[in-house]
């Protein structure tokens, strides 16, 4: 049972996560920055009441630490979010950040001189070429994500081609950091400790007024936020961008906590299998739901990437030997 709930959690709140943001995006691309900063100000907010006791438990990671890895943390998070104002669909945006593996391998080779065996590698290819092959295929028929005015005049086919690449690009360099953000936090927790929940905290935080030199931009798009059309809830009328704002940011902190109680409660190989299914089924669920553009080509390619994934992480090995030693125990029993 204790098991059962923060799976459970994890598939409704991320995946209703995505459905929010995805809502967002199509009511205001530009939203990127805003939905950002409200996600940390709420968590640090949580942080702040049940973490640091209204600042009466003292971090056991110092400060200088921390500010470096906030530093990655805020990029990434504005990265991520931010291209979806360059012509990135959503289903595009999901499969390219599940492509983490791969940045994680090049940083992990060239930062710490690993070693992988040969089925990391494969793996690596696979999800590659995945990504290569759905990214190929998006570039053939970019939409623009701006909302044209009636007496303005649309972006031609190459503006939007260049603002698609800058939003890959993003992309990338968000895949890079978080990956370099990862091999730090496993130095400060080999010297520290693992903390996660006092991480998540200062993590979300120390960046708080970095979001000061995009403030122009937040300040714009809660202008949009609370002028756009009305909905009926409760009885009520709200801004509807409002209400989905809300709806991504409650939903992403039951994501986040949710995970963190899974790493608590069960073993490794369960999270990950958890959080692989998760953005396969919101990844399928935003292709019906939203009737985002996917071809077989993009089939084709999210299979590659979430089977080398399973590869990567060796979940399949993992759940064969499991099962095997299982099988094992019971015939020497009988």
């Amino acid at each position: 049972m204790n098991v059962a709930i923060p799976i459970g959690l994890v598939f409704l709140g991320c995946c209703s996560n995505v459905i929010f943001l995805e809502l967002l995006v199509k009511e205001d691309p530009g939203s990127g920055n805003l939905i950002t900063f409200s996600q940390f100000l709420l968590i640090s907010l949580e942080g702040f009441i049940f973490t640091s006791k209204f600042g009466t438990v003292k971090p056991r990671i110092g400060f200088k630490d921390y500010m470096i890895l906030v530093s990655m943390f805020f990029l990434v998070s504005v990265c991520n979010n931010y291209a979806f104002d360059f012509n990135i669909p959503m289903p595009l945006h999901m499969i390219f950040r599940a492509g983490s593996l791969i940045a994680n391998m090049i940083m992990g080779i060239i930062i710490l001189r690993k070693n992988y065996p040969l089925s990391k590698y494969i793996s690596v290819l696979m999800i590659t070429f995945g990504i290569i092959i759905c990214t190929i295929i998006s570039s053939q028929e970019i939409k623009s994500t701006q909302k044209i005015d009636i007496n303005s005049t649309p972006p031609s086919q190459i503006e939007n081609l260049f603002w698609w690449i800058f939003g890959i690009t993003l992309l990338t360099i968000a895949l890079f950091i978080s990956a370099r953000m990862g091999l730090y936090q496993e130095v400060l927790y080999q010297r520290f400790g693992k903390h996660p929940k006092e991480a998540l905290y200062y993590t979300h935080l120390l960046p708080l007024p970095f979001f000061l030199l995009l403030a122009p931009n937040i300040y714009d798009h809660t202008v949009l936020a609370i002028n756009s059309e009305p909905m009926s809830l409760l009885g009520f009328e709200f801004p509807k961008t409002m209400v989905y704002l809300l709806g991504n940011v409650l939903t992403q902190y039951m994501c986040i906590s949710s995970v963190f109680v899974l790493t608590t409660e069960c073993s490794s190989l369960t999270v990950t299998l958890v959080v692989t299914l998760r953005k396969f089924i919101s990844l399928i669920f935003s292709i019906i739901y939203f009737q985002n553009s996917f071809s077989i080509y993009h089939w084709i390619g999210t299979v590659l990437v979430f089977v080398g994934t399973m590869i990567f992480t060796e979940i399949i090995t993992k759940i064969y030997n499991q099962f095997g030693n299982k099988t094992k125990e019971q015939k020497k029993v009988k």
